[in-house]
């Protein structure tokens, strides 16, 4: 095991004996952490997703958006990015906007004072002083899980929200995952029971990571890792799967996943973690999708994507209604407000408003 993934471990050890009940309920904890996929009970997702839903309804009106923005108006969340990101970050900064969340952000650590030989540690505990929440991309795995430690320990503990962690964690991109699928098959029996296709570089893809756990959550999914060998699925995800049983097949034939699939989840090659560039040198044309596969897919098939794409994906079917990943950028928004609005303990305000208000679908 690495360095990094078995700090990771410990790291996730201690933070369990911290802030986690016995039955993993994090909500409980205090402060409420979100650091790994590990964390989600199959009771909590279906929470949050009904949770995002009430609040993507009740936003469609002006009254109602109103209402929305009184729920963390007291509150400030920091957005520390020191890894490069536009979709993630504008994500979270328009699910704190929904709720009235004030925000400051940081996305570049060469405009703190870490370039003066500041720790990032203290950095962060600098920050701290003037939020409520931080939101935070690192590049270095198992930082988040370091830095929520740290922060615990303090007499000002505030909630850390992994965006993001070195290539093993995304959490709330496995949430608004979780929720497009839910969306998509609300009126096919549910996430229960269908097969999920990954697609692409599985090994570095943090998403991946992330989501399959959360489907290890529910019945009789089977999921298909699809890779060329140089990138497919590692070890340690394997034997978390392996761990609880749940149905998987590792291969590289795409073709003949196509049919078999509910949902594609294509990725692109994460080359930004490439020591010496070697991802140039592995063929990924066979791991792509395009207007000819699309008499192959399932009528009620969905393809996602936590973007951004490359070749993966072609163009020529972003219209088609099994094209789910413009969607799915949109549910992150919806899928984040959820969740910062129950790490602050305030979603059963909106629950009330919705109950009183009962705002069209």
């Amino acid at each position: 095991m690495s360095e990094e993934k078995n700090l990771n471990k410990i790291l996730w050890q201690d933070f369990k004996a911290l802030s986690l009940t016995e039955k993993g309920s994090y909500f409980q904890g205090s402060p409420a952490h979100t650091l790994i996929a590990q964390q989600f009970s199959r009771e909590q997702l279906e929470e949050l997703c009904a949770l995002a839903t009430k609040i993507r309804r009740i936003a469609k009106r002006r009254e109602g958006g109103n209402f929305l923005r009184t729920l963390l108006s007291d509150k400030r969340a920091m957005l520390y990015f020191a890894q490069p990101s536009s979709r993630t970050y504008l994500s979270h900064n328009a699910a704190c906007q929904i709720l009235g969340l004030v925000t400051l952000d940081v996305r570049d650590s060469k405009t703190s004072s870490e370039v003066k030989g500041e720790t990032p540690e203290d950095t962060i505990r600098t920050f701290s002083s003037y939020v409520d929440m931080i939101i935070m991309r690192h590049p270095v795995g198992g930082f988040c899980e370091r830095v929520a430690w740290m922060l615990s320990n303090t007499n000002r503990p505030i909630p850390v929200l992994n965006a993001g962690s070195g290539a093993d964690q995304h959490p709330t991109q496995a949430l608004l995952d979780i929720y497009t699928l839910a969306r998509s098959f609300e009126d096919l029996g549910g996430i229960d029971g269908k097969s999920v296709a990954f697609v692409g570089d599985l090994l570095r893809g943090r998403t991946v990571r992330s989501l399959a756990w959360l489907l290890s959550l529910y019945t009789d999914v089977k999921v298909y890792f699809v890779a060329p060998k140089q990138l497919q699925i590692g070890e340690d995800v394997l034997e978390l799967l392996d761990a609880v049983g749940m149905d998987y097949e590792a291969t590289q034939d795409f073709t003949s996943v196509m049919p078999k699939a509910d949902a594609l989840y294509m990725t692109r090659i994460q080359d930004e973690w490439d020591a010496d560039g070697e991802s140039a040198t592995i063929d990924t044309a066979a791991f792509s999708i395009n207007k000819e596969h699309l008499d192959i897919l399932k009528e009620t098939a969905v393809i996602m994507h936590p973007l951004p794409r490359r070749k993966e994906i072609s163009t020529d079917i972003d219209n088609d209604s099994r094209a789910m990943y413009w969607r799915q950028m949109r549910n992150g928004m919806w899928a984040r407000a959820a969740l910062i609005l129950t790490t602050f303990g305030r979603q059963d305000e909106v629950n009330e408003y919705y109950a009183d208000n009962k705002p069209e679908a």
